[in-house]
């Protein structure tokens, strides 16, 4: 009998062992590992299978500890609790509600993890209910967790309302309402709180020292770190952090070796705040005197050597580190992924064996930055769970590698679609030049009640700036007025260009003139816009306004005064502004500003000095240049020059066969028949696709396309029977 009750005890004690190692195994990330003891187990109780649960859980392999709870031989409240708060980690409410809903029995715990659920996911008004249907309110915990909701969420007289009904408050109740007003930069209510309160510790004190950090009042934040008591390590760490994030420097690390004790967080927050204030040596020095390192400095160093893109003092480091964690790891890929080495981002990522969202999206994005939708794919298909972000990495690097089918598949597959999804599509679409879906897809998300945003509002002006369709570009210019976007640059921008590229120049001087701060891109786009519209003088006399008002000029301003001042024939204010650009602004002269100098001469006539600028611009991309030049011979017909450009372009562009039509054009117009015959033939022989036409033509808000000999046009007989009737009245009119 009494071995028996001694090999129980025993047996017992093991028991008992085994489930604290499967919990330290859990808290360390080493899910493989209580994998294994718990798989090894000879007996298991409810204990062991609640310890594994949560450890499943607290990893991110939620699906597994359902398994594992679904295949449970008896379950205990206890188990209830662990699943629910498994959701609960995993940001899985209605997953968390559906079990709730299952329970028989339920506790106080119960009822407060899935209030906390719905709390966290913005859905107050059913946490409300919820609440309400609770039958014994007599637990502050269930009370602290619904006012704590509401603080969070800003709605703070609700909270109030809530916190005075409290049977019996505690600290914890007085510190969740203060919370709500510092983690909302709600200060000033804050301060009149704090000293409304009955009872106050440590907490009170770092909460109010942690909002005004957070508000950016460091001064204030001083002065409040400075009347504490007795201040604790957090203190001392938050007030920390405060002066690394204001750039104090100096008076931080001051603070750090003024400190009466410090712990491993205090040491990472110094280490962090160097390294922020780019200045690696000093954290990786701070990092080697370290008494004790933990995830989070070994992890800190990582990325801080990943972000100066020293990728192998980085790859080291994260060898040495003695538990390495999934952290560090994406840190390292994201470092790869970021240079495109894409191979050993690849190599790393497929070592890992338990990889949270972050480290799948951050490989994801890898593959489609660099165009390998296939390994993207094959990644998506294997994760059991993706989020918003990894929907929308798919939907930008499909539309990036030019297939926007796959986009759009992508895009439709999708349940929840944000804004950012929205955004995705219609970029796509405009970057392939699909002008009219991009335009189609802005009107379907409006439809959806999806409002609009900065990015969609640029992406449809653009759409419409490229299809000419002013029309359309003035109904989204009253919906940007209505939606309140009218101040953003970034959108007042799209409207400078949407109206220049339309040719009305008047709306677009008047959105300028509306723009509060307009920046260098601003100032561009109505130099381009009048340039384009052939308005030099009032380009130049702009881009001089532009130096008067202390704007830095760029590429692309010059790109718009020398285009304005070819298109005026103001040789020597082009040549004034390119001697402008490169001595007074240091600007490295881009192929299109070459262009323009060779099209500022040639207009002129002075093509030797054109053809100068062509033969010695060494710059990769400088068909542009010999483009303007042939240009320009078709207006002096001048054959000899014309036949070198034309020479030159069909070695640069030997596909276009616009180059071609261009030299026949100029031969037959002085009567070179044999000479435009030869360019005829030459479009046959060089290989070179001629791209169909294509117009387009706005009608009671619609935009209608019309490509070259396509049978697939609605009513194209009609069209043609229209066509020919209007010729042959054209033809009579001109005999007549």
């Amino acid at each position: 009998m009494r071995r028996g009750v001694r090999a129980l005890g025993e047996q017992g004690s093991h028991l008992f062992d085994q489930n604290s190692k499967i919990i330290q195994l859990g808290r360390s990330a080493r899910v493989e590992e209580a994998v294994n003891v718990f798989s090894s187990m000879a007996q298991k109780n409810t204990v062991t299978y609640n310890s594994m649960i949560s450890v499943y859980a607290k990893n991110g392999r939620i699906h597994d500890a359902r398994k594992l709870f679904d295949g449970m031989p008896r379950r205990n409240l206890v188990s209830w609790n662990t699943m629910i708060a498994g959701y609960l980690h995993n940001d899985q409410g209605e997953e968390a509600y559906q079990l709730f809903e299952r329970m028989r029995n339920r506790n106080c715990r119960t009822w407060t993890l899935v209030i906390t659920c719905f709390m966290r996911s913005g859905q107050l008004e059913r946490a409300r209910k919820l609440f309400d249907l609770v039958p014994d309110k007599q637990d502050v915990v269930l009370w602290n967790a619904m006012i704590a909701g509401y603080a969070k969420k800003g709605k703070f007289e609700e909270a109030k309302l809530l916190f005075n009904e409290m049977p019996v408050k505690n600290l914890v109740s007085w510190n969740s309402v203060l919370a709500g007003y510092t983690k909302n930069q709600e200060m000033r209510l804050a301060l009149q709180f704090f000293d409304e309160m009955v009872d106050r510790d440590i907490v009170s004190c770092n909460l109010m020292l942690d909002g005004f950090v957070q508000l950016g009042d460091i001064d204030s934040a001083w002065g409040f770190f400075t009347r504490i008591p007795d201040p604790n390590v957090v203190s001392w760490v938050t007030i920390l952090c405060g002066l690394m994030q204001n750039g104090r420097v100096l008076e931080a690390r001051g603070l750090f070796d003024k400190m009466p004790s410090r712990n491993t967080v205090s040491w990472n927050a110094m280490i962090a705040g160097y390294i922020n204030n780019c200045q690696m040596d000093d954290a990786m020095s701070l990092f080697m005197k370290m008494p004790e390192r933990d995830s989070v400095s070994w992890t800190t160093v990582i990325n801080g050597y990943v972000r100066i893109g020293n990728l192998d003092k980085a790859r080291n480091l994260l060898e040495e580190m003695p538990l390495k964690n999934i952290a560090s790891q994406t840190a390292m890929i994201h470092g790869y992924v970021e240079s495109r080495r894409i191979d050993e981002a690849g190599q790393l990522f497929h070592q890992i064996e338990t990889r949270d969202l972050v480290c799948w999206n951050t490989m994801i994005a890898g593959y489609a930055q660099v165009g390998r939708m296939h390994e993207a794919l094959d990644l998506f298909n294997q994760m059991s769970k993706k989020d918003a972000v990894t929907w929308n990495t798919m939907i930008a690097g499909y539309a990036q590698s030019r297939e926007m089918e796959s986009a759009v598949a992508i895009f439709r597959e999708m349940k929840e679609k944000n804004i950012v999804s929205w955004n995705s599509l219609i970029t796509g679409f405009l970057q392939n030049n699909l002008y009219l879906d991009a335009l189609k897809s802005f009107v379907c998300m409006c439809k959806t009640g999806m409002k609009p945003d900065h990015s969609t509002f640029a992406c449809g002006l653009s759409a419409s700036a490229h299809l000419a369709a002013v029309q359309m570009g003035k109904q989204l210019h009253q919906l940007v007025i209505k939606s309140g976007y009218v101040g953003d640059v970034f959108v007042c921008n799209s409207l400078i260009a949407m109206y220049s590229k339309c040719g009305h120049m008047m709306f677009a001087q008047l959105v300028f003139e509306s723009t509060d701060n307009p920046d260098v891109i601003s100032w561009n786009s109505l130099i381009t816009g009048y340039a384009w519209n052939g308005q030099g003088s009032e380009a130049v006399a702009l881009f001089d306004q532009m130096l008067l008002e202390g704007v830095t000029p760029d590429e692309v301003t010059f790109i718009g005064v020398l285009s304005a001042c070819s298109h005026r024939n103001l040789i020597d204010e082009g040549t004034k502004y390119f001697r402008k650009m490169t001595e007074l602004f240091a600007i490295k002269p881009l192929a299109e500003h070459y262009s323009c100098m060779v099209d500022l001469f040639s207009r002129a006539g002075k093509f030797e000095e054109a053809f100068q600028i062509a033969c010695d611009t060494k710059t990769k991309e400088n068909a542009g240049l010999w483009g303007a030049l042939l240009g320009a011979c078709r207006k002096h017909q001048n054959l000899k020059l014309a036949k070198l450009a034309a020479e030159k372009l069909s070695e640069l562009e030997s596909d276009k066969t616009s180059n071609y039509v261009l030299t026949s054009n100029i031969n037959a117009e002085v009567g070179n028949w044999d000479e435009a015959e030869k360019a005829r033939i030459s479009i046959m022989g060089s290989g070179a696709e001629k791209q169909a036409g294509c117009s387009w033509i706005e009608l009671k808000n619609q935009v209608h396309i019309f490509v070259s000999n396509d049978q697939a046009l609605p009513k194209l007989q009609e069209i043609y029977t229209t066509l020919n009737s209007l010729t042959a009245k054209t033809f009579v009119t001109c005999v007549a």
